[in-house]
């Protein structure tokens, strides 16, 4: 959406958006689970260029966020640009005619100039292999899938994984469900959510009085951007604010929630910091138990750990996020000479700002690798890249070639540099995370501060690329 919006008031006019789904929303019209929320306020999880001073608070809801993103669809006229319900399968860039020749389930082709990958990361459900899953004769779904004709009353419910999407729809089940067992294998720092609703001035001042909430959206900017200290391996100020909140979790630890299952034995940062008011106590409910040992199979009625304990229950919900590591599958992009973009990342993914890879020429990737965050906005992230393939296509066409190949060079410099940051990051460290390949390499997330990639976005760069 937002790079439709840009490239149309660069001049562009030929767009399509190739959508899978229904509608616009993304991410936001998958997950509807109940308690969904975003974790960043929404004053910043917002277009700079389409501002909302009437959200309802701090942190709003899907159904708010998912409303926020539709309107805007139909404010920009977008709606006519999108082709709903189709899927792409392939890409491959044609060397002789300079296009990409893009393929949907049905066998149609859509040529195309410019192809921009706008996937994201978090679109395809895991669900982890346990033996014994296809046997079970009660109900199961993942939070991205969520079955809002199911209901809990009555049951016993297992919850397989405690992530973000857990810690938000498990305060809804332990409320509905005549016992919640959470599967749990490593603990996460939750801390306290500084939730609330705005009060009615509040929004009468952020609409009337101006530059106030393109001030605050800036503060909120500025406070979350601070939050990168946590990320280093050896920041002062990480241990000393763990120190300061691991006492108030402690309190929580009883012989319901011994130490293990309420605070982390891996440095806060090298897993995504979550928050949540509500979550402790669910589990404080004497309907509610956690499981540490890991699950060995799945029998018809029960779920049985690798101790031998079987653990009775009616429905399983898994929390157990995405396929995060394996960017743009199962869509096969093949580039010039016909090299397949799986095989060139089959050591993990990684492109120059995330957005573009030697051998496929005028292809962007927004939200790609290393260009997620674990301080701030994603949508911050997502209008720079946007700003910079802009800049690069207009570049291309003022050029007069046809198509704009990064240097192999650039490539390797950029990424030497990404996995140099990383290394002074708390990502690498010892802890299993999304934002990383099984072997270790990171993949997901930008290892600086936005203000850097802001920088290094700043222009195209068209040196970097050869033109032809």
């Amino acid at each position: 959406m937002c790079a439709a919006i840009r490239l149309r008031e660069a001049g562009v006019r030929d767009i399509t958006i190739l959508e899978r789904s229904d509608g616009v929303g993304g991410t936001w019209r998958d997950n509807h689970y109940p308690g969904a929320a975003c974790d960043v306020p929404s004053h910043l999880y917002s277009f700079s260029f389409a501002r909302n001073p009437d959200w309802s608070r701090k942190f709003s809801p899907q159904s708010e966020i998912l409303a926020y993103f539709e309107r805007v669809a139909r404010e920009y006229d977008l709606l006519p640009l999108c082709r709903f319900g189709v899927e792409v399968v392939r890409a491959t860039f044609d060397d002789a005619a300079r296009l990409w020749r893009i393929e949907l389930a049905g066998g149609e082709v859509v040529e195309a100039e410019v192809f921009i990958a706008a996937t994201g990361q978090l679109n395809r459900p895991y669900v982890p292999d346990i033996p014994g899953l296809d046997s079970f004769d009660g109900t199961t779904f993942h939070s991205a899938r969520w079955d809002h004709d199911h209901h809990f009353e009555g049951e016993s419910v297992a919850v397989v994984g405690n992530g973000a999407s857990a810690v938000q729809f498990l305060p809804h089940v332990a409320r509905h469900a005549a016992s919640l067992t959470l599967f749990q294998r490593s603990a996460n720092w939750i801390l306290p959510k500084p939730d609330r609703e705005f009060r009615p001035w509040e929004r009468f001042a952020f609409r009337h009085v101006p530059g106030l909430e393109r001030a605050y959206r800036f503060s909120i900017w500025a406070r979350f951007e601070s939050r990168f200290s946590l990320m280093r391996r050896r920041s002062l100020f990480r241990k000393l604010f763990t120190a300061l909140v691991t006492p108030g979790l402690q309190k929580l630890v009883n012989a319901g929630l011994p130490r293990e299952v309420v605070i982390p034995d891996y440095p806060m940062g090298c897993k995504r910091v979550l928050i949540s008011n509500d979550y402790w106590p669910a589990l404080l409910k004497p309907t509610s138990k956690v499981v540490t040992t890991p699950i060995a199979r799945v029998h018809p009625n029960a779920v049985e750990t690798a101790d031998g304990v079987l653990h009775p229950v009616d429905t399983i919900v898994f929390g157990t996020g995405f396929q995060t590591t394996k960017f743009l599958t199962p869509i096969e992009v093949r580039g010039t000479e016909g090299r397949d973009l799986h095989e060139e990342w089959a050591k993990g993914a990684s492109a120059h700002l995330g957005m573009a890879v030697p051998g496929f020429p005028n292809c962007f990737i927004l939200y790609g690798p290393n260009t997620n965050l674990g301080h701030n906005s994603i949508i911050f992230m997502t209008e720079r890249q946007v700003e910079y393939l802009v800049e690069c296509v207009v570049d291309l066409w003022r050029s007069g070639a046809r198509s704009m190949d990064l240097k192999p060079e650039v490539m390797r410099a950029s990424d030497r540099e990404v996995q140099r940051l990383a290394e002074d990051t708390v990502w690498v460290t010892n802890c299993h995370s999304w934002y990383k390949t099984d072997e270790g390499r990171l993949t997901n997330n930008w290892p600086d501060h936005t203000y850097e990639y802001w920088r290094a976005t700043l222009r195209s760069g068209i040196e970097d690329y050869e033109l032809a």
